[in-house]
């Protein structure tokens, strides 16, 4: 089953048989010395978070291992599958179990985990009553489980292998990582990220301020380290230093593969000078283990390579339809042979790189056979483990079985809250060429509502888009997919795109509750250029015709929420009542999110109009909701409202430092991260001291609103354009007044296309005080009047106090 690969002992003769006297457990630890004392002080002064990152094989495993073996305490420990279930948190939980002798008191709301840990249901408090809202039940499951580990805290929580963890797992890292848990140390280890090939964890992490994770890169061994384990393990006092260079040269200083080629020059003997005869790179290692091996014990271990990391014995015996008896023998000449090794639960792979080198020397056509019969024995497993199916089944090349799994896998964590992880499986079947069109559409609409809320929007859009090129596609799908694909687009930051994408989907939308909501994302008007508030009052009017014909309650919300945020931009004094109406009703009430989505819009027009008291109410309001659901999605844009709001009531200290950090940790909404640019740029322009002479403030606070305007320009998005080109007008107005005024009668003119002339305050402004200061205050009388008469009746204070201000300098 696994091919031999061409034979290098010397002279072609029988190789070198495995010496009883072999060496066992790892080769002596070395060359960590300094992240081994690092990792010591950071967990003896707990709380902390820790990522240790590395390529594979580079001994993130072997070092947590020395910190664990001399760390007094409680440890507990859990350790990623690669092909996990579609279970959230299961890592932790597998943790909480091996420390769970010990729980102490514990918060009513750990009952949460009562569901997951049966075995535990005689220390856990009762499940508490199901919440209809996938959001908020796993806020409530994140919390329960930091309730446990504060229960059984002080300890130690090392998560193994988190480039495989669960979007789940990594959001509740990264909330422990801002709101640690008192005496819990945690360890993570990770593969490095490379580019193009983030994971769940290292998106998490990045979301969280710099200070909340103290990251530990290992990188290969150096030349000295190499010898010094050259010495010790083929006890030699003073190695060539040809051997070291030529270890580290075909090595990479790679740990693991270091370890392997020392213990087999340890067992083999001879010259370790003779290329010929000894092995210096992992494969020809693992080939001169495997040849002792007869074709049995080889063709049970390349089976196992396919099964995974820790083969399990009765599934193998299954699958090549031998009796168990065959199977343990040669899983233990395996084990004698130095290619497995127990790990306590049974035998496994030394090492992942040690299973991929086992795997690769099986050849295709009995690989895609060996996945074919796993995943057979697996169907008959209950519950089915649909993830595991799915691997399988892709592997064997079997398309609609993969895609029949992968689909269910992604409804399974669907149905769990799980929305990243759904959106993972459904991508993965987008890959199938031969995907009959329906079931394309099908799978792309669940995903779009998956990537809505997970991670995985950018690699969405791209497949959307291809499928709404096709002509091809049912009125229907294209409307759904285009709704979906113009939601993705604005949340990534891409306004007039997704503004256009959702225009171009509302005539497909049969369903008047789909078609409601649509048209009510079309009425806001602080999002794009190039409507006008006309166009946002007839879209209004429309979504409330759609909503009352839908008879949906959701829908009608969703409108009236619209409509309230509409009125608050125009200035109509009107909007507050239906805030006030909304806010005291029970279907507001009952559905959280919404409330909190609607208290942060409306916080923000009132901001725009100029109702700071009013702004802090509603934010506060927001960012309680916020808390109470675990909508981690809109976090950000809580943060980017607090910070806006400080902007404009004057609070400038270590504003511009606050915004840095969130504008650095926008990766979750890229929707809040060009107003949140367009925040920085103005703090920097007014905080700078154009009077003394600091022309590097000036200039630097210049290059952010240009680079704000130009980007604001790409993507059409209006609020940020207008409030980056006023802020660069009020910037340049004493040095540059010719160009202060070209700024000023941009943001004016954009402003005028809109409709809302409440929000050219600044740039009239500037105007006013151009032309007073050119000694020609006539040549902004028009810009003053247009103001005025764009305001008149118009509940907006902002722009009201701007006018007095430029009346006195232009008088009518």
């Amino acid at each position: 089953m696994i091919d031999g690969g061409e034979d290098k002992t010397r002279g072609g003769g029988s190789p070198t048989p495995v010496r009883p006297e072999r060496l066992r457990g790892p080769v002596e630890f070395v060359g960590r010395a300094a992240e081994l004392a690092q990792l010591r002080r950071l967990v003896a002064t707990p709380p902390c978070l820790i990522l240790l990152e590395g390529e594979p094989g580079i001994g993130k495993s072997r070092l947590v291992a020395e910190l664990l073996a001399e760390l007094p305490g409680r440890h507990l420990i859990g350790e990623c599958d690669d092909v996990p279930e579609p279970f959230p948190l299961g890592v932790l939980l597998d943790a909480i179990r091996g420390g769970a002798d010990r729980l102490g008191p514990l918060n009513l709301v750990a009952g949460a985990l009562a569901p997951l840990l049966p075995e535990l249901a005689d220390v856990l408090p009762d499940a508490p009553p199901p919440l209809t809202d996938p959001a908020a039940e796993r806020h409530r499951l994140l919390r329960a489980v930091a309730a446990v580990l504060a229960a059984l805290s002080p300890a130690t929580l090392l998560l193994e292998d988190l480039h495989w963890a669960d979007p789940a797992t990594c959001e509740l890292l990264a909330y422990l990582s801002t709101h640690p848990v008192e005496g819990l140390a945690v360890v993570l280890t990770a593969r490095t990220a490379t580019p193009g090939s983030s994971t769940p964890i290292h998106d998490a992490l990045a979301r969280t301020p710099p200070w909340s994770v103290t990251r530990v890169a290992l990188s290969p061994l150096d030349a000295d380290d190499v010898r010094r384990l050259a010495a010790r393990t083929l006890r030699l006092d003073d190695p060539p230093q040809q051997l070291t260079a030529t270890l580290l040269d075909r090595t990479a200083g790679i740990p693991f593969v270091v370890e392997e080629v020392l213990r087999t020059l340890a067992e083999r003997g001879g010259d370790p000078l003779a290329d010929d005869s000894v092995p210096f790179v992992l494969r020809d290692v693992l080939l001169w283990r495997l040849r002792p091996l007869d074709e049995a014990t080889r063709e049970v271990l390349g089976a196992a390579a396919v099964l995974g990391m820790t083969p399990d014995q009765p599934i193998l015996a299954s699958v090549l339809s031998l009796d168990r008896v065959a199977i343990g023998a040669a899983m233990t000449a395996a084990h004698r042979a130095g290619l497995l090794h127990d790990a306590g639960d049974g035998l496994r792979f030394r090492h992942d790189l040690a299973r991929q080198v086992v795997y690769d020397l099986v050849p295709r056509e009995s690989r895609e056979w060996l996945h074919l019969r796993v995943a057979r024995v697996l169907e008959q497993e209950l519950p089915r483990p649909v993830a595991q199916l799915a691997h399988h089944y892709r592997r064997a090349g079997s398309g609609a079985d993969f895609v029949r799994n992968a689909e269910a896998a992604a409804d399974l964590a669907t149905e769990r809250g799980d929305d990243a992880t759904a959106a993972s499986f459904l991508l993965q079947t987008m890959d199938i060429a031969e995907l009959p069109r329906p079931v394309r559409v099908r799978l792309a609409a669940k995903l779009g509502r998956s990537a809505i809320d997970g991670l995985s929007q950018a690699e969405a859009i791209p497949v959307l888009e291809r499928l709404l090129a096709d002509r091809r596609l049912p009125p229907g799908a294209r409307g759904e997919l285009g709704l979906v694909l113009g939601r993705m687009l604005r949340q990534q930051g891409e306004a007039l795109r997704g503004y256009t994408e959702i225009e171009r989907a509302v005539p497909y939308l049969r369903a008047p509750r789909r078609k409601a909501p649509a048209l009510a994302v079309l009425a806001a008007p602080d999002t794009v250029v190039g409507r006008h508030v006309d166009d946002h009052l007839a879209r209004c009017a429309e979504a409330e015709t759609a909503a009352a014909a839908s008879g949906d309650p959701a829908a009608h919300l969703a409108v009236r929420i619209a409509r309230a945020s509409l009125l608050l931009e125009l200035g109509d004094p009107a909007a507050w009542a239906i805030i006030s109406e909304l806010r005291a009703s029970a279907e507001l009430a009952d559905r959280p999110r919404e409330h909190a989505r609607a208290c942060l819009n409306w916080a923000q027009g009132a901001l725009h109009a100029g109702h700071p008291e009013q702004a802090e109410a509603l934010l506060a309001a927001g960012r309680a909701l916020v808390d109470e659901t675990g909508y981690e999605r809109l976090t950000s844009l809580v943060d980017a409202t607090e910070l806006s709001l400080d902007r404009a009531a004057g609070r400038l200290d270590g504003l511009a430092e606050r915004l840095s950090r969130l504008i650095a940790s926008s990766e979750r909404m890229p929707v809040t991260l060009l107003d949140a640019r367009a925040e920085l740029a103005t703090v920097l322009a007014r905080t700078a001291d154009t009077a003394s002479g600091r022309h590097e403030q000036v200039e630097s606070a210049e290059r952010a609103l240009r680079e704000v305007v130009a980007d604001a320009r790409r993507v059409g998005a209006i609020w940020p354009l207008v409030q980056a080109l006023s802020a660069l007008a009020r910037l340049t107005v004493t040095g540059r007044p010719d160009e202060a005024v070209r700024h000023a009668a941009e943001a004016l003119a954009l402003v005028r296309g809109k409709g809302i002339l409440a929000w050219a305050a600044e740039a009239v402004s500037v105007l006013a005080e151009a032309a007073a200061a050119a000694g020609d205050p006539g040549r902004a009388a028009g810009a003053v009047a247009e103001l005025e008469a764009g305001i008149a009746g118009r509940d907006a204070p902002l722009a009201q106090a701007a006018l007095r201000r430029c009346r006195e300098l232009v008088p009518a």
